[in-house]
C-alpha cells in the first residue's frame, strides 16, 4: 500500500476529521484514533448520524485517553512522538489548551505533518462555529440546491466528506514536500472554503455571462434534454441527450423523425431555446413506456440515463457487488453490513478493509506498551480512569 509505514495519530470526531484518517488508512497508513474515555460521540448517534462511525472509522486502531488529565496528555505526547502525521478537527484553540497544537509539537519534531480540519480558514470568520449545513447556507450551495425561495441542504455531508478529503490530499502533499526538504508542515482544510470551491462553477457562470445562476430546480439547462420523466405506472427516470449525435440517435430510436427534421431543433442550443414547447411533446411521447423499457433503449443507443434510486437500494446494486465496491463492515452493535469502499482502483483493485472499525479502546494496551509504558503503569492509568480498553 502506498502509505504503509506512515503513522497517523488522529484527534477527530464526527465526519470531517475521520474521513481524512479513513482515506489515509485505506491507503495503508497506520491510523491511531485517540478517543475520549466515553468514546467518540458518533458511536451513539441516532437518525442520520447512526451510520457515521462504521462509515468513516475503518482501518484504524482505537486508544481511549482522558485528555483533560495531564497523564492522558502525556500518553498522547508519547504516541505523537512516533507519528508522521497528527490530524485534528476540534474547535479553534482546543488543541493549544491541551498543549497539542502545531506550534508546540513542531518544536518537538520538525518532520511532523499537522492537519487541522476547521469550519473556516484563518480570517474574520474563524471564530464561528460551523457545521456542514451552516456553510451550505452561507456558501451558496443550499441556494443552488433548493427551489427559489426555499434553500435546501444537499442530501449528504458533502463539505464534511470533501473537507476531510482535502485534508488528506494536503497531508499527501506535505509528505512529498518532506521528502524534498526534510521539514514537516501544517495543513489546514475548512468547510466554508470547500463549499466555495464546490460552487465556483456558478460564480464563474456569473463572471462569464453577467447573469446570476438560477437554483438547480429552475435553472436554464445547458442541455436540450436533461430531465426526470414520469412514465408508465408513475415510475420516474432521468434521461439526457447532450449532443447532436445523441439527438439523432434518440429521435431514431423512438420514432421521432419529424422532430429530427425540425429546423428549430438542429443544434443543442436550439433545443435549449425550444424546451418550452419541445419538452411537453417528449414527455407525452414517452409517458406510456416503462422505466425498464426506456433504460434498455437508452443503454442500447449509448444515451445517458439513470433510474431514481434510494440509498438503501444500493446494497443490492449489481455493478457495485460485481466489482467489489462494497465490503463487509462491523456496525456499532456488532452486526455486519456492507459499506462502500473508496471510489478508485490501484493496480486494478479497490483499497479494502484491513481493520474493522475499532471497539472503544481496543488497542489501548498494545499501543501504550509500544511507547514504553509498563503493564503496571497501564493498570494504574486504567484504575484512575485516564484510559480505557484492552
Amino acid at each position: 500500500m502506498p502509505y504503509a509505514g506512515i503513522r497517523v495519530v488522529e484527534f477527530t470526531h464526527m465526519v470531517m476529521g475521520p474521513t481524512c484518517g479513513m482515506l489515509l488508512g485505506d491507503l495503508g497508513a497506520e491510523v491511531i484514533k485517540v478517543e475520549p474515555v466515553e468514546g467518540d460521540e458518533t458511536r451513539r448517534l441516532l437518525g442520520s448520524g447512526a451510520g457515521f462511525f462504521p462509515t468513516f472509522n475503518r482501518n484504524k486502531k482505537s486508544i481511549a485517553l482522558d485528555l483533560k488529565q495531564p497523564e492522558g496528555v502525556a500518553a498522547a505526547l508519547r504516541l505523537i512522538a512516533t507519528a508522521d502525521i497528527v490530524s485534528e478537527n476540534f474547535k479553534p484553540g482546543t488543541m493549544k489548551k491541551l498543549g497539542l497544537d502545531y506550534e508546540r509539537l513542531s518544536k518537538l519534531n520538525r518532520r511532523l505533518i499537522y492537519v487541522s480540519h476547521k469550519g473556516f480558514l484563518p480570517g474574520p470568520y474563524e471564530h464561528r462555529t460551523a457545521l456542514d449545513e451552516v456553510v451550505q447556507m452561507m456558501g451558496g450551495l443550499a441556494y443552488m440546491t433548493g427551489r427559489s425561495g426555499d434553500p435546501l441542504r444537499a442530501g449528504t455531508s458533502v463539505n464534511d466528506i470533501m473537507g476531510g478529503m482535502f485534508g488528506a490530499i494536503g497531508a499527501m502533499a506535505a509528505l512529498r514536500q518532506r521528502e524534498l526538504t526534510g521539514e514537516g508542515a501544517e495543513v489546514q482544510a475548512a468547510l466554508f472554503e470547500n463549499n466555495v470551491f464546490l460552487v465556483a462553477q456558478h460564480m464563474m457562470q456569473f463572471a462569464a455571462t453577467g447573469h446570476a445562476a438560477a437554483p438547480m430546480p429552475s435553472r436554464i439547462s445547458a442541455w436540450g434534454i436533461y430531465d426526470v420523466f414520469t412514465v408508465k405506472d408513475g415510475e420516474q427516470i432521468f434521461l439526457a441527450v447532450v449532443s447532436d449525435r445523441q439527438w439523432a440517435a434518440f429521435c431514431k430510436a423512438f420514432g421521432l423523425d419529424a422532430l429530427l427534421a425540425e429546423p428549430r431543433l438542429n443544434t443543442n442550443n436550439d433545443r435549449v431555446m425550444a424546451r418550452e414547447w419541445m419538452m411537453p411533446v417528449l414527455r407525452s411521447h414517452l409517458a406510456g413506456r416503462s422505466a425498464a423499457g426506456l433504460s434498455a433503449v437508452f443503454e442500447a443507443n449509448e444515451l445517458p440515463f439513470a433510474p431514481i434510486a434510494r440509498p438503501e437500494a444500493l446494497f443490492d446494486d449489481p455493478h457495485l457487488n460485481a466489482t467489489g465496491g462494497l465490503a463487509p463492515v462491523r456496525m456499532n452493535d456488532g452486526s455486519e453490513s456492507k459499506v462502500p469502499l473508496l471510489p478508485f482502483t490501484l493496480g486494478g483493485r479497490r483499497p479494502g478493509i484491513r481493520l474493522q472499525p475499532p471497539l472503544l479502546g481496543e488497542h489501548t494496551r498494545e499501543l501504550l506498551l509500544e511507547v514504553g509504558y509498563t503493564i503496571a503503569e497501564i493498570a494504574e492509568l486504567r484504575s484512575s480512569q485516564i484510559t480505557r480498553g484492552d
